[in-house]
């Protein structure tokens, strides 16, 4: 099994496409559950915000999943493979991982260093957690991912460049204003709308309306910035967008709805009865974006929009913050490779135990048949004895495999462990793979089905035990005999 991704960024496609391929909170479900269905894809998460999407699996081989994931993506986006491969990147296995945690520390945004796609990433997890299509290679990996964000905030001043778009391009709206904000509109109270909210409060605006599709919702968000911030906050109606907008300095704009929700009809009729001096500058962070492109052909109109931000000198971090960040990610994507090799080859240690506790099980049975006067005392011996013996054996191979594990060449040393005692570690997986991120129900569940992989398993090896047991230790039970011969002569001389 190894990590596949299939994306599609600011960085490779220009902003029609984006908005094309964009998945809001309402197609993620269906989205998933059409990965899954794939027989090569086990785990699924898609990350998707105003600037990328990408879609994280944990599938059997590249290029079934890549011809997989095409397919609906494809489905998704009306895009033929062919138009989506101009504008895609694919990795896989390693790859994918450091370029999780270099999107995770803000040096794949288009403002670098913005903290906002940790978030991002916490609600993509908690999506495909909610939907069962996060299992422990995924878990392990958002979680990590988080991690590595983290750190990069801490310890290193990377996240100076910017705090997100949103702050970026309301510097390029007070550019084009001439200077402050006074008046604005926010359209959208959710993740984005609450940071636009809240940025536009710090920069002095001195009367805030928000805007939402769900009332309460706006209504929730002006009360929150008018208590934190002690700004002039209200909620407006939908019916009353085009009169807030007259008095309005500036728009922005960050819903995660399909289609335009701001025409050029309802620009123009604000317009008509403009109260505010200047130009209205409207600032579209949505993906698709939220208004229509013609309302900025309209006079003393200016549109500020994802694809107008690309380049802008306040998306850029210093030098030394973003080599330090980079140093980070790939220390903690040793981590992760170190981490993930020694996981790898605990099924094979796992295995290699089990069959020798099932040969010291099997030669106690033998000897009882043989010498059925032992006592209990004399029984115990024996067997402390024997497990004594075999743990001593396999110590130094076990330990070493496992220190061997984490170079890059480790899988090699626990398949030669496997073809040297004929192990197949598939049923010591299903034994000792960790259920994570699992919800109680689901726990619950998991724990069901490992009880009855350990109960296969056994009875499975169990068939086998004899001829292990004559192949692995010809000499356990005369060893035994003779063990127990001088144990009851010991007791007779005393």
């Amino acid at each position: 099994m190894s990590i596949f991704l299939f994306g599609i960024s600011h960085r490779s496609a220009p902003v029609p496409i984006l908005e094309r391929l964009a998945v809001t909170d309402i197609d993620r479900p269906k989205l998933i559950e059409d990965l899954l269905d794939s027989p090569q894809i086990s785990e699924a998460m898609i990350v998707s915000t105003c600037n990328r999407v990408e879609v994280y699996a944990v599938v059997d081989a590249f290029h079934p999943a890549l011809e997989a994931v095409g397919e609906v993506m494809g489905r998704h986006s009306g895009m033929t493979v062919n138009e989506m491969t101009k504008y895609a990147y694919v990795r896989y296995s390693e790859a994918v991982v450091e370029h999780l945690f270099s999107v995770a520390a803000g040096l794949d945004s288009m403002v670098v260093g913005e903290q906002q796609i940790l978030g991002q990433i916490r609600s993509s997890y908690a999506s495909a957690d909610a939907n069962r299509s996060a299992g422990r290679v995924l878990h392990e990996l958002a979680q990590q991912a988080l991690r590595v964000g983290k750190r990069v905030h801490s310890e290193t001043g990377l996240d100076r460049a910017g705090a997100s778009v949103v702050s970026v391009s309301l510097e390029r709206a007070k550019s084009v204003l001439g200077g402050e904000i006074g008046s604005a509109v926010v359209f959208g109270a959710g993740a984005m709308g609450g940071l636009a909210a809240a940025h536009l409060a710090r920069a002095g605006v001195t009367d805030l309306m928000v805007v939402n599709r769900t009332f309460e919702k706006a209504q929730h968000l002006a009360a929150n910035v008018a208590k934190n911030h002690g700004v002039d906050a209200r909620a407006v109606e939908m019916d009353d967008l085009t009169d807030a907008l007259a008095g309005a300095d500036v728009l922005v704009t960050c819903t995660g709805t399909i289609g335009t929700v701001v025409g050029v009809g309802e620009v123009h009729s604000a317009l008509a009865r403009r109260t505010a001096a200047g130009p209205l500058v409207i600032c579209d962070l949505g993906l698709p974006r939220n208004v229509d492109p013609a309302a900025g052909r309209l006079p003393d109109v200016h549109i500020i929009d994802i694809e107008g931000l690309r380049g802008d000198e306040g998306t850029k971090a210093a030098d030394a913050d973003e080599v330090a960040a980079r140093d980070i990610v790939l220390a903690e994507l040793a981590d992760y490779l170190t981490h993930q090799r020694q996981a790898e080859v605990t099924p094979t240690v796992t295995a290699l135990r089990q069959r020798a506790a099932e040969v010291v099980q099997a030669e106690m049975l033998r000897l009882e048949s043989r010498l059925p006067g032992l006592d209990d005392p004399q029984r115990d011996e024996v067997a402390k004895t024997v497990r004594r013996v075999v743990d001593k054996l396999l110590h130094a191979p076990t330990v070493r495999v496992k220190q061997l594990a984490s170079t890059p060449a480790g899988d090699h040393y626990a398949e030669a462990l496997r073809e040297l005692f004929e192990l197949k570690p598939g049923a010591a997986e299903s034994v000792s793979a960790p259920e994570v991120g699992l919800e109680p129900n689901a726990a619950g569940d998991a724990a069901k089905r490992s009880s009855t992989n350990i109960a296969d398993a056994a009875k499975r090896s169990s068939t086998n035990i004899a001829d292990a047991a004559k192949r692995s230790s010809t000499n356990i039970a005369d060893a035994a005999k003779r063990s127990s011969t001088n144990i009851t002569d010991n007791g007779k001389a005393r």
